[in-house]
């Protein structure tokens, strides 16, 4: 079947030969789904067919679109030679010594262009160093945002001629990460990040000085990116409608929920100090974070006397009373549906669900092989596919996957960082889409989920000021009382009662009253955009001490007030961060003993004055919490002591994000007081 090039993508590959005659790099920041890959492919076929260069070309890409990047070459340039160089160590040196051959004459080449992935750039360093590379192409290239990392350093020793990257989120926390991909690009021209910093500063009030700046900025981006929007080029693609549906509680959540808030009193009042309290209130967010998702995810909650596929498995859970009725009328209306959420013991509920259900269903998280995965997609995508849903995991599933045969998505729960939940969204809203493309938030009300929504509209809102209308003026980072804030949100309604909240209403009137909350939401961004949205605080004015007239910070008259069990005297302790046991119950002496965070992945202590990139840390930490719990959840560690190999061992991240982590914590000033500061 003979496939064509869409005007604004021949437009790309123009540009981007324009850039390659005057011997200039550049960055092709199109949205997502608007084919960033067959645009930096063409440019390769255009080397080869008319200017008769045959590389070679390095192309560096997530290992999740590794299968894709090879199809995609197969299907739209078969005259370029593409080499997989992926694999075991064993296999590696194989095609190194038989396939590649550095030091092989050109003429002698077998090859054009090598595909492989950012660790296998690292770990085979040696290899892909001895050769000259015309064109590198680094997708998702957001990536190279920390300068520092290991993969940072290694892709810039190699010889290259020309640099193309790829990203749909150029900036994705701040204004310093595009100076980091500018300085890949143009080093001699972007040597300074202090010196970007100081031209950009935008911390001005002067409104005609802001407009000259942005102006200076767009002049400078100008040769080196382009950026297109589906709105704006892609006229054919049907559109997508987001709408966030709320739901209330069930009365187990309802007590999990209190619990945990009054567990830790004093660091929900923001009065424990220090990198610890810090810790405490992000591991607070995430066990609250939990329960809004389903009281499942807390080892006890469960009644084993039921059956494991049983009603109990959507009762107890807002969310699931919700996507229960939202699924029922998809199905009717022969949608075919994606499910993401950020945790993979959400998976294992909602893969009980749909099997319970009987729902045909394919899924995917981190632990899904890459054969696996190929199949699974190719299941899905098949003509008369029967498969009526995919469950996926946020990070594992939004990169690299083409599920435009699916028109709806429902966001289970939603990450601190939009552009995920957007990539997400973009596996079915993207070229090939025949229908409009229908995106559900679940978000539980009055709780912590609505705050995370909310900063994350708001985060978006932010980054197309900036990249599309250049607002340069930065802001990376949740403050502690913004997060305790969030924790707070909603307090006093869900102390307020015992009973479920969750609605008998319809799914015709759920959805309806979604679509209004969704545009309030959104006329309250817009309204916020006139003035300063920096400072479009997440506390809605709120008195953060006070419940129903009541001090909060006194816990004793809290506790009283509410009439809830008695805690007992509070007693100075370490962070628990596996906080499995908020079930308000005596603890059983036969019971399992809670398993904690390994020491040499904590955070350290980290004061204002050390001038850490906290915020970041904190998001990498958070994550490492979620795949420990996981790990504890499933009784990895049961019958381990402390002092056990396993745990001095223990990785929880991946190379890319392990190698952040590092760098980050070596970049702040670990001995410095207050005094230095």
């Amino acid at each position: 079947k003979e496939s064509k090039m869409r005007p604004y993508q021949l437009e790309g590959l123009n540009w981007m030969i324009r850039l390659q005659e005057h011997g200039v790099n550049g960055i092709l920041a199109d949205e997502m789904g608007l084919g960033k890959t067959l645009q930096s492919i063409s440019v390769l076929v255009y080397l080869k067919e008319y200017k008769n260069i045959n590389g070679p070309h390095l192309i560096v890409v997530p290992k999740s679109t590794l299968s894709n990047w090879m199809n995609e070459l197969k299907r739209w340039a078969p005259t370029l030679r593409g080499v997989k160089f992926h694999g075991m160590k064993d296999e590696r040196e194989e095609l190194v010594e038989n396939v590649l051959k550095p030091g092989q004459k050109d003429s002698l080449r077998s090859w054009d262009v090598v595909v492989t992935t950012y660790e296998v750039c690292n770990s085979e360093k040696k290899a892909l160093s001895k050769f000259a590379w015309h064109y590198l192409i680094i997708d998702e290239a957001h990536r190279l945002k920390n300068e520092a990392s290991m993969f940072s350093q290694t892709i810039r020793s190699y010889e290259t001629r020309y640099r193309l990257l790829l990203t749909g989120t150029p900036l994705q926390n701040n204004l310093h990460e595009l100076w980091a991909l500018l300085n890949f690009l143009v080093p001699d021209v972007f040597s300074s990040a202090e010196q970007f910093d100081e031209w950009f500063n935008l911390d001005i009030d002067d409104g005609e000085s802001k407009k000259e700046l942005i102006g200076q900025l767009h002049k400078i981006l100008r040769p080196f990116m382009l950026r297109r929007l589906k709105a704006d080029v892609e006229k054919s693609l049907p559109p997508k409608h987001e709408t966030i549906l709320y739901t209330g509680m069930s009365k187990m959540q309802k007590k999990l929920y209190k619990e945990i808030l009054l567990r830790d009193i004093d660091t929900v009042q923001g009065t424990s100090g220090g990198g610890q309290g810090r810790t405490a209130v992000l591991n607070i967010v995430m066990q609250l974070r939990k329960c809004a998702g389903h009281p499942y995810l807390f080892p006890g909650q469960e009644d084993r006397s039921l059956p494991p596929l049983g009603e109990h498995l959507v009762e107890n859970c807002g969310k699931m009373v919700l996507l229960d009725k939202l699924m029922t009328r998809l199905k009717q209306k022969g949608h075919r549906v994606l499910i993401f959420t950020q945790m993979t013991k959400v998976l294992d509920i909602l893969e009980d669900y749909v099997v319970m259900r009987k729902h045909n269903y394919c899924r995917i998280d981190g632990n899904t092989t890459h054969d696996v995965r190929e199949d699974h997609i190719d299941s899905f995508n098949a003509p008369n596919s029967d498969k009526f849903c995919f469950l996926l995991s946020t990070r594992a599933g939004g990169l690299g996957i083409n599920l435009q045969t699916a028109d709806v998505v429902i966001l289970f729960d939603s990450d601190w960082n939009p552009q995920a939940d957007l990539q997400a969204q973009d596996r079915a809203h993207r070229i090939g889409q025949k229908k409009d493309v229908l995106i559900f938030r679940l978000v539980t009300e009055h709780t912590i989920e609505e705050k995370v929504v909310e900063r994350a509209q708001q985060k978006l809102k932010l980054d197309a000021m900036v990249v599309q209308s250049g607002r340069l003026k930065d802001k990376d980072k949740l403050s502690n009382e913004e997060l305790l804030s969030a924790i707070r949100f909603g307090a006093d309604k869900v102390f307020k009662s015992k009973d479920s909240s969750i609605t008998d209403d319809d799914i015709d009137l759920i959805l309806d009253q979604g679509r209004k909350r969704t545009e309030e939401m959104n006329e309250k961004l817009k309204g916020a955009e006139k003035g300063d949205m920096y400072d479009f605080k997440m506390d809605d004015g709120m008195n953060t001490q006070m419940f129903e007239g009541v001090d909060y910070s006194d816990a004793s008259t809290r506790a009283a007030q509410l009439g809830l069990f008695d805690i007992g005297k509070r007693e100075r302790k370490t962070v628990d961060y596996n906080k499995s046991g908020v079930t308000g119950q005596p603890r059983d002496p036969n019971a399992k003993k809670e398993v904690k965070f390994p020491r040499h992945l904590k955070l350290p202590r980290m004061d204002e004055w050390q001038l850490y990139k906290r915020f970041r840390l904190e998001e990498i930490q958070e994550h490492e919490l979620i795949v420990f719990q996981d790990l504890v959840d499933k009784g990895t560690f049961e019958g381990l002591k402390r002092n056990d190999p396993t745990f001095e061992s223990l990785v929880l991240l991946d190379n890319i994000d392990a190698e952040e982590k590092r760098t980050l914590i070596a970049e702040g000033f670990k001995g410095w007081s207050r005094s230095n500061y």
